[in-house]
């Protein structure tokens, strides 16, 4: 049977078949975390970089709870790249239930590995806390929910064969949220992964006597890859005259197999002709290196950033 079909309609498919290529929007959701952390900031800069430099292209930045959440997102089509922890990349590639993946995440594909996160703990000087192991028994803000931050706290703790009921409280809190209750003397403790200099524990060090709590580095030699022992410099916040043993973990730009491969390419690309422009809106960005951008992915690079490393020489 032939259908009819009036003039308007007519009209508005002649349209839409002739319109030219160049007309199309390429959306660009780039997934972050709290905005008092390290990938907010990050994020805001890597948008309007593509934002200007991707033809057509329109960019938005989301607040998220990090890294399980991005991922899943991702997984989920409802963004194009996003910040993670290495070690939860590792674990929703694998599908680890524990940490907040029902199934593998088969989409995921790396743009670059970026800047180490480090594991900060800020406890109050009252406290009496100087290690790990003095947090029990002590109320302690483990991050938000299976975001990355809370997976590395479990994680920490079993290395030591503690575990959450070790711990006096545990609350489940953003940065800025858990400073808040360290401000008010309702927390001994905040555990915190994120890049150095993060605004929350700056702001929490300036207002209030605190000591970073140390990780030993066995810590780890047990977790293995991509755990690794760091240090948090003196002098990286108000009052922290020591270096304080840590760990450190890489963190990760993370995009999808439904990118496209040219838009992936320029996403990578234009990441490391822009690194002054992530260095101005955060210090962490400091630390990003080509040549520490394929190192160890737990997860296969996207065809268009291999493209990118190829011209570089790197693949």
């Amino acid at each position: 049977m032939i259908k009819k079909y009036g003039l308007g309609a007519l009209v508005a498919g002649s349209l839409a078949f002739s319109a030219p290529a160049a007309m199309a929007t390429e959306f660009i959701n780039v997934l972050t975390g709290g905005t008092s952390g390290v990938y907010y900031p990050l994020g805001v800069a890597l948008s309007e970089i593509y934002a200007e430099g991707i033809d057509d292209s329109r960019t938005q930045v989301q607040s998220t709870k990090a890294s399980v959440e991005n991922l899943n997102l991702l997984q989920q089509g409802r963004g194009e790249i996003g910040f993670a922890l290495g070690d939860s990349v590792k674990d929703a590639y694998e599908g680890n239930a524990d940490v907040g993946f029902s199934k593998p995440l088969d989409k995921l594909r790396a743009i670059a590995a970026i800047y180490p996160n480090f594991i900060q703990i800020a406890a109050s000087s009252a406290s009496g806390a100087v290690t790990v192991t003095d947090l029990v028994g002590k109320s302690v803000s483990v991050g938000a929910a299976k975001s990355g931050t809370e997976v590395n706290a479990r994680k920490i703790l079993g290395a030591l064969d503690m575990t959450y009921d070790d711990l006096g409280k545990v609350e489940y809190l953003p940065f800025a949220e858990s400073v808040e209750l360290m401000k008010n003397r309702q927390l001994d403790a905040t555990l915190q992964s994120s890049g150095l200099g993060s605004a929350a524990l700056k702001d929490l060090s300036a207002t209030q006597d605190v000591t970073y709590v140390s990780v030993p580095a066995e810590v780890a030699e047990t977790l293995g890859a991509p755990y690794a022992a760091g240090v948090i410099p003196a002098g990286t916040y108000p009052g922290q005259d020591e270096d304080i043993p840590t760990l450190a973990i890489t963190n990760i730009l993370v995009t999808s197999t439904d990118v496209s491969d040219e838009t992936a390419y320029q996403m990578t690309k234009l990441l490391f002709e822009n690194l002054d422009t992530m260095k101005a809106a955060h210090s962490a960005a400091g630390a990003i290196d080509i040549q520490n951008a394929i190192a160890n992915s737990p997860i296969p690079m996207h065809p268009g950033a291999e493209k990118y490393y190829k011209e570089q020489g790197l693949m």
